[in-house]
């Protein structure tokens, strides 16, 4: 398909058509969390399959040339990390099969944006995986803005609570639903400070609740123990009737964590 045609609607719905069952989770996969990597594609829907990095290559290969995909100028891992360090996200024919709403062009954010943006992508890879492999059920995952709440603060301000992620899962014969913050050691105590007392007004606010009786866990995901004693403090300073809102686990254990297990 000429990268120069603009894609009416006959040509999409044929295109639509003409895509197999893996090339639309791959679709839907990149609708949720919005970028991933060729690896993170591996895993989520070629494992296991004799050669499945060379399917994997040739699948997203021709997704770019139909313009289902894009292929982000900037790479993961440098060169040794061959296709699989490509980062793709949805270009115009697969944000028009996804019905997104207004179609952006493709674009390449910053290094720190995307690789926040991965590791977004790397948890919800991490929670699919244990979904196969354990007792854990994955009723749903919602990355950013899709997670973002809309309430109104207590002077009737709008205000807008923005967790990186949000996990619903049912483990056994129990149900839990998680706020994420994935944390890169990249913001400063105030800013910390400010997000905590967002996610405490917002619980105070009930309007989570009348969505669902329970209000989620907040999970904040951090690079280091070091980073942990930072979170420890900045949590801490929050009213004490708000502590039990917030969890803070270093990287390693989060997929342990929200799979039910123990940091």
């Amino acid at each position: 398909m000429s990268a120069r045609r603009r894609l009416n609607a006959q040509d999409l719905a044929i295109l639509t058509a003409s895509l197999t069952a893996t090339d639309h989770a791959v679709v839907d996969t990149l609708k949720r969390v919005r970028v991933a990597t060729g690896a993170q594609l591996v895993r989520l829907h070629f494992a296991g399959r004799p050669s499945a990095a060379r399917q994997t290559r040739r699948a997203l290969q021709r997704l770019v040339e139909q313009r289902v995909l894009c292929r982000l100028a900037r790479r993961i891992g440098g060169v040794r990390a061959g296709s699989s360090g490509y980062v793709y996200a949805l270009d115009i024919a697969g944000q028009r099969i996804v019905n997104s709403g207004r179609l952006r062009r493709p674009w390449t954010p910053s290094l720190p944006f995307l690789a926040h943006a991965l590791a977004v992508t790397d948890l919800y890879v991490g929670l699919v995986e244990a979904a196969r492999t354990t007792n854990v059920e994955l009723l749903g995952f919602e990355a950013e803005p899709a997670c973002w709440r809309d309430f109104n603060g207590p002077d009737g301000g709008r205000l807008t609570l923005k967790p990186d992620a949000l996990a619903h899962l049912v483990i056994g014969r129990y149900e839990y639903r998680w706020f994420i913050e994935v944390d890169r050691a990249t913001e400063g105590m105030g800013v910390l400070s400010r997000k905590a007392g967002l996610y405490r007004r917002y619980w105070q606010s009930g309007r989570e609740q009348a969505r669902h009786p329970a209000f989620p866990k907040v999970l904040w995901i951090v690079p280091s123990e070091a980073r942990k004693a930072v979170l420890v403090d900045v949590l801490a300073a929050q009213p004490s009737e708000a502590w039990p809102l917030f969890q803070i686990v270093v990287h390693p254990a989060a997929i342990r964590v929200l799979s039910g297990g123990q940091p």
